[in-house]
């Protein structure tokens, strides 16, 4: 079955260790911790990916894959012209103006109010760049899929803040250019909208382009134009392409830049953890030395009876390298078994509930992707075979009328 002399008895060693108890609890210590790190490691990895992912997910279900802004001062009135110019880019796929403003938002009737972000926009088009339909709630009371004058959209957490419901009125205030006092508008919520990022459904609200474009005075202006391209993964390159091609006073953003920090951030945490979580492994690689170096002297009798047999001193050493190989596999293949398994559970069974104001998102996300396994796999199979290498080399020095007399 096995396929060499020395992997035979290497196997048959182990399997005979369970006669002694003392040398088999040792044998499953070493197993077990290198389970224990490979498991620790797969679920983390799982869940850092899973949050990267989800928070993705959650970020471009809400904001363009590239913003377009004028960065002279100048009122952008000009961006239907801009739009029609875009539009015969390949790599361009929708588009919709947009007017972003700050404002404070109250229920009618109550004194206790909100900051939130105002953003006009022209539903139909940010419908099919962003697919914004499918985030509100089934109280929405829109007709022909259009935000009225006196309309407005607000986020689900924001909504709660200010104890609102679809159908209630509420005063927006805002500032005025004309003076110091704010100006106000009374506006009906039209619909709540989920987004699944306590970021945005806390803060942003919707109004029809024109309304925005009459509270904040821009004079048939707009903030800037919201882009969908072909694909998100290459959002900064096409930005990059637009930003050569319209040149100044535009500037092409893209969505990776605007939230380079986070996922900077998030990067640098998952190879962290991966370090950390790797030691424990560096960890359990001890107890297969201490594993195999206990062996060798409870087998120095064999050894030598081996050496006389015509066994040379590098076939023996494999002996007991083939011996912390499949100690260290079979750790390994534990290890990965049982981390797909809890990762499944974890992904597919609420266990977590998330505070929703202390992260990105409201529940444990997980993702298993086969590289993140087989980087583990790789990594605990390479210190496992480290791990074998120093006993081995010490048994290779054993003489064996020394070791026959020893025992």
């Amino acid at each position: 079955m096995l396929g060499s002399a020395e992997l035979f008895i290497a196997y048959r060693y182990i399997k005979a260790r369970k006669k002694g108890f003392f040398a088999f609890l040792t044998t499953l210590i070493a197993i077990g911790g290198t389970t224990l790190g490979v498991c620790a490691l797969v679920i983390t990895l799982s869940v850092m990916t899973g949050f990267q992912q989800d928070i993705r997910t959650k970020i471009l279900g809400i904001q363009p894959h590239i913003y377009l802004t004028r960065t002279d001062g100048v009122l952008f009135d000009n961006y239907k012209e801009v739009m029609d110019r875009i539009s015969g880019y390949d790599y361009i796929k929708a588009s919709s103006p947009y007017i972003f403003g700050q404002s404070i938002i109250k229920k009618q009737g109550y004194t206790q109010g909100t900051g939130a972000l105002v953003k006009g926009i022209d539903f139909q088009s940010e419908n099919k760049l962003m697919d914004l339909k499918s985030k509100l709630g089934k109280d929405s009371i829109l007709l022909d899929n259009e935000i009225s004058e006196d309309g407005i959209l607000l986020g689900n957490e924001l909504a709660d803040s200010i104890r609102a419901k679809v159908g209630d009125y509420v005063i927006v205030m805002f500032p005025s250019q004309m003076s110091s006092v704010p100006k106000m508008k009374k506006l009906k919520i039209e619909a709540i909208f989920h987004s699944g990022m306590y970021e945005y459904d806390t803060t942003l609200a919707y109004v029809d382009l024109k309304s925005a474009d009459e509270m904040f005075s821009f004079d048939g202006g707009v903030s800037g134009i919201a882009i969908r391209t072909s694909s998100f993964d290459k959002a900064t390159k096409y930005a990059k392409d637009l930003q050569e091609k319209l040149a100044y006073p535009y500037r092409a953003r893209s969505w990776i830049e605007m939230n380079k920090n986070l996922f900077s951030a998030l990067k640098l945490e998952k190879i962290m953890m991966f370090i950390i979580l790797a030691l424990i492994i560096i960890v359990a690689s001890f107890n297969i030395i201490s594993n195999i170096l206990l062996l060798s002297v409870e087998k120095a009798k064999e050894i030598g009876i081996l050496s006389a047999m015509g066994f040379s001193k590098f076939a023996i050493s494999k002996i007991f390298f083939y011996e912390g190989i499949i100690v260290g596999s079979v750790g390994t293949v534990l290890g990965l078994a049982l981390g797909i398994f809890i990762s499944y559970g974890l992904k597919n069974f609420e266990i977590f509930k998330l505070p929703k104001g202390v992260y990105y998102v409201d529940r444990l996300p997980v993702m298993i992707i086969p590289a993140d396994i087989c980087l583990v796999a790789i990594c605990a199979f390479a210190i496992t075979i480290i791990a074998g290498l120093y006993p081995a080399y010490q048994v290779s020095k054993l003489e064996p009328l020394e070791a026959i007399r020893y025992n």
